[in-house]
C-alpha cells in the first residue's frame, strides 16, 4: 500500500468514524458547514453576475449589431469602393446597413436637449431586434409623405414626447461646409423637422438617453454627407455563421485603416465594469471563506491532541514525521472538500431552482421580475479550487506543529 493511500484511509477513518470526544466530531461538523455556507454564497452570487451579464448582453443586441465597421482615425468615409462591395458579399453576412451617427441639438415645442442623432438604411429592422424593444409606437423612419423619428424612453420623457404627437420635433446640426454668421448665428445650422412615430426601451441610459433613429437621407443631408458617405457600417450575420472567423476575414479585407468590432467590443467598457464588479465580489466572498476556513484549524488542533496516543502508536509502527503530518494534513483538506462538495451541490440547486421558477424577486420597476441566474461550469471550478486551497493552508498551519517527540 503507498504512502499516499495509506494516510488517506487513515484521515478518512478519523473524519467519517466516531471520535472518542463527541465535541470533536460537532466542532469538525460546523468547520465543514462553515465552509459549505461560503461555498453557496460563491456559487450563487457568480451564477446572479452571469445571469445580470446575460441579460444585458441581450438587451444590446436588441439594438447592437452583430458586427460593426469604422474608421480608427477620422469620421466619415465612402462605401462606394471595391472593399465594401466584397464586405456585401462576403461569407456569412446576412443584412449591410449602412449608419450616419452625429451629435445634434433636439427641440419639441420649448424644450431643448443635445442628442446622437443616427441615420440608418432601410434594412435596420432587419438587421436588429428593434420591435422587441418598442416602448410605445412603431418603427417607421418615412411614411411616404413626411420624415418620422424614433426616440429614446429617456429623450421622449425629458421633452414629453409621445408617439405620433401633432408637433413636429426639430433636429439641428452645426453646417460643416460653411463658416459661422456671427451676426445670425441660427444661420449656421442646418435644420430639419420629423414627427415622432415610436419610442424604444433598451433599458440603458447610454441609449435611451441619447439615441434618436432617422432615416438615413435625413441624416445625410443634415449632417452634409455625401450619398455614399457614412460613419459606420452595421452588419447581422446568418444565424450559423462563426462570428470570429468573419470579423478576421473583413479585418483582413479592409486593412487596418478600419476597426471591426464585435458586440462585446461595441460595449467593452461596460462589460468591463460588469467583470471587476464580479472579481470584487469573488474576492470578498473568498476572504469571508477564509475566515470560516480558521475553524478547521482549530478542529484539527483538538484532533491532534486527541489522536496522541495514535501519533505515538505510528511511530513505533515506524511511521516518519512526513507521513504523520501527511495523514492530518489530509485530514484538513478532507473536511474544507465535504464543505465544498455540498455547498457546490446545494448553491447549484439553488441556483437552478431561481433559473427555472425566480422564487427570489427583484421587485417592480425592473427590467425583469426575478434575479437572472446563469451557471458556468468554469465559476464552480474556480469556487471548488479556491476551497481547496484556502483548505490546505488552513489544515497545515496545525500540522506543522505536531512534536516530534511523541514517543
Amino acid at each position: 500500500m503507498s504512502r499516499l493511500k495509506f494516510s488517506l484511509r487513515i484521515a478518512g477513518r478519523y473524519l467519517f468514524s466516531k471520535k472518542s470526544h463527541n465535541a470533536i466530531n460537532v466542532i469538525s461538523g460546523i468547520s465543514s458547514a462553515g465552509v459549505a455556507v461560503g461555498t453557496i454564497a460563491l456559487v450563487v452570487v457568480l451564477s446572479i453576475f452571469n445571469g445580470f451579464e446575460l441579460l444585458f448582453s441581450d438587451l444590446f443586441s436588441a439594438f447592437d449589431p452583430d458586427l460593426q465597421i469604422s474608421l480608427k482615425q477620422g469620421k466619415q468615409f465612402s462605401i462606394d469602393t471595391p472593399e465594401f462591395e466584397a464586405v456585401k458579399k462576403s461569407e456569412g453576412i446576412a443584412v449591410f446597413t449602412e449608419v450616419v451617427e452625429e451629435n445634434a441639438l433636439l427641440r419639441y415645442k420649448e424644450k431643448q436637449m443635445p442628442v446622437l442623432v443616427k441615420g440608418v438604411s432601410d434594412d435596420f429592422k432587419q438587421m436588429t431586434r428593434i420591435d422587441s424593444i418598442m416602448f410605445d409606437g412603431e418603427f417607421m423612419l418615412y411614411d411616404g409623405a413626411f420624415e418620422r423619428s424614433v426616440v429614446g424612453a429617456g429623450i421622449a420623457a425629458t421633452l414629453g414626447l409621445s408617439a405620433y404627437a401633432i408637433d413636429p420635433l426639430y433636429i439641428y446640426a452645426p453646417k460643416r461646409t460653411s463658416k459661422i454668421n456671427l451676426l445670425r448665428p441660427d444661420q449656421s445650422f442646418n435644420q430639419s423637422g420629423t414627427f415622432i412615430s415610436g419610442i424604444f426601451s433598451v433599458q440603458q441610459n447610454e441609449y435611451d438617453n441619447q439615441y434618436v433613429l432617422v432615416s438615413l437621407d435625413l441624416a445625410q443631408a443634415l449632417f452634409e454627407y455625401q450619398a455614399n458617405e457614412v460613419s459606420a457600417v452595421e452588419l447581422r450575420l446568418l444565424p450559423f455563421a462563426d462570428t470570429q472567423k468573419v470579423k478576421n476575414d473583413l479585418q483582413k479585407l479592409l486593412g487596418d485603416e478600419f476597426s471591426v468590432k464585435d458586440r462585446y467590443e461595441q460595449q467593452e467598457a461596460y462589460f468591463k465594469i460588469m467583470q471587476v464588479e464580479k472579481w470584487i465580489t469573488y474576492l470578498i466572498l473568498s476572504f469571508i471563506l477564509l475566515i470560516a476556513s480558521f475553524n478547521i484549524i482549530g478542529s484539527l488542533s483538538m484532533l491532534i491532541i486527541d489522536k496522541k496516543e495514535d501519533i505515538i502508536t505510528l511511530r513505533n509502527l515506524g511511521a516518519d514525521q512526513k507521513l504523520i503530518r501527511q495523514i492530518f494534513l489530509l485530514e484538513g483538506w478532507m473536511i474544507s472538500a465535504v464543505g465544498a462538495v455540498v455547498g457546490i451541490i446545494i448553491g447549484t440547486i439553488l441556483s437552478f431552482l431561481q433559473e427555472k421558477i425566480g422564487f427570489i424577486k427583484l421587485g417592480p420597476g425592473f427590467i425583469v421580475e426575478n434575479y437572472p441566474v446563469v451557471i458556468q461550469f468554469s465559476d464552480i471550478l474556480l469556487v471548488f479550487f479556491t476551497v481547496l486551497v484556502m483548505g490546505f493552508f488552513a489544515a497545515w498551519y496545525p500540522v506543522r506543529y505536531i512534536r516530534s517527540d511523541y514517543k
